[in-house]
């Protein structure tokens, strides 16, 4: 895994990078005009652009050579981030611009993933593919725990300047890497029309769905994110509203997501993950739901809240990287980059939606009903308790539940349960002729 591990260094080198520039781009936000709006708006302008992105970009990537289509999105946040830098050092920043250079960042990242996914399987032979999606999660874990602090202690000792300074450099390095290493078999798709590359964007979704297996697969995907998301979203204010707003209790339920990630992607990287993927990737989510949503919901104190994030934490990368090999063996070489841009658009596109419904529901039903020891809340106080955040705990209890559930029925199914006789991997297909 040599070829990959430089190619993993310096991808991890840009995720500290970027996480560190969108901390310090929270705090300017928050400075210049002290809205939790503008906070807010930074995380749409990452997301939207990324997720409404995907597909198109999945088509390029299948268009290019995987080298190629890495040194572009490295480029793309290069070229942003030095635009923005150009801007604050001759002392004109203002707020819409970083809106603008996250949104760039964004767009960006919709070529990256499409295009790392795509490129794993030319740098590590078959059984090595899960332990590579470990590594993988685990620089994102790495850099969701030492971006923020990082951050926090380059803002106050030099300034967004330094930030701005570290994220060029650390784009650099990335375009580096990848230069030098050696990618077998990166050879570039056919480049067809403009009008061509509209129809090619929704190939990746028409691929998943063309395919029962794939199709049964990530509904069941879609169905979880969707509904897990909805309890995730509420974890934080739930925190906060029953330790009478302790940040650093908060903080610390954070640090221990980031090493269950951190954890997570190590183990899955040593231990090469589950033989029966799709077996393997539906225990991690019921684990993930019994552990980070359920038990979440009915414990309370520091010690215990912290140990239920850290194993939901520790079992994502494994779904994930399940997810993410099952695609890398089924789909062929020419029509990857599609097809995780497809994967990428449906997953992210459950975040917005679940979100956009989960804190009116805190807000005006659960908290109101847990309050008066109504309805479904009050039904559920001898699980969730009483008091603050009590509304949202019960929504979490839900959550997890029919996350679990939606998990149990993809292992019921038989177009999900059997993909592998179904939709065999590619190096087990007959020859065709």
């Amino acid at each position: 895994m040599g070829r990959f591990s430089a190619i993993w260094c310096g991808q991890v080198v840009t995720l500290v990078g970027n996480s560190v520039l969108r901390f310090s781009l929270v705090i300017q936000a928050w400075t210049v005009e002290q809205q939790a709006t503008q906070v807010v708006a930074l995380s749409l302008c990452a997301l939207l652009p990324q997720m409404l992105l995907s597909p198109t970009a999945g088509a390029l990537v299948d268009r290019l050579r995987k080298r190629t289509a890495l040194q572009l999105a490295d480029l793309g946040g290069l070229v942003a981030v030095g635009g923005m830098a150009a801007v604050y050092f001759l002392g004109d920043l203002h707020l819409w611009q970083i809106y603008l250079t996250v949104a760039l960042l964004g767009a960006a990242a919709a070529f990256q993933f499409p295009a790392l996914s795509s490129a794993v399987p030319l740098l590590v032979e078959k059984e090595q593919l899960q332990r590579a999606n470990g590594l993988l999660a685990t620089a994102k874990s790495v850099a969701d725990v030492g971006g923020p602090a990082l951050a926090g202690l380059l803002v106050v000792t030099g300034g967004l300047g330094v930030v701005l300074w570290i994220d060029l450099i650390s784009f650099v390095l990335a375009l580096v890497t990848v230069q030098l290493v050696r990618m077998d078999g990166d050879l570039p798709g056919e480049m067809g029309s403009r009008k061509r590359l509209g129809a090619d964007s929704l190939e990746g979704l028409r691929y998943l769905f063309a395919h029962p297996s794939l199709r049964g697969l990530i509904l069941v995907f879609f169905t979880v994110n969707l509904v897990m998301v909805f309890g995730f979203a509420v974890v934080q204010p739930m925190i906060l509203a029953r330790t009478g707003s302790d940040v650093s209790v908060l903080a610390s339920v954070n640090a221990g997501i980031g090493a269950g990630g951190i954890a997570g992607g190590l183990l899955l990287a040593a231990w090469g993950g589950p033989k029966n993927r799709v077996r393997g990737m539906m225990i991690g989510v019921v684990g993930m739901c019994l552990s980070a949503q359920i038990v979440m919901s009915a414990v309370s104190g520091i010690v215990a809240w912290t140990a239920a994030m850290l194993i939901g934490a520790l079992l994502m990368p494994i779904v994930n990287g399940s997810m993410q090999s099952i695609i890398q063996t089924k789909v062929p070489e020419d029509r990857r980059g599609r097809v995780f841009g497809a994967v990428m658009f449906v997953s992210q596109i459950s975040s917005p939606v679940a979100m956009a419904f989960s804190g009116p529901l805190a807000d005006r039903v659960f908290e109101p009903h847990a309050a008066a020891g109504t309805g479904l809340p009050g039904l559920l106080s001898p699980l969730v308790g009483t008091g603050p955040g009590s509304g949202m705990a019960a929504m979490l209890l839900i959550a997890g539940l029919l996350g679990a559930g939606a998990a149990l029925v993809g292992l019921a199914l038989r177009a999900v349960r059997d993909i592998d006789v179904l939709t065999p991997d590619l190096d087990k297909q007959p020859a065709e002729g």
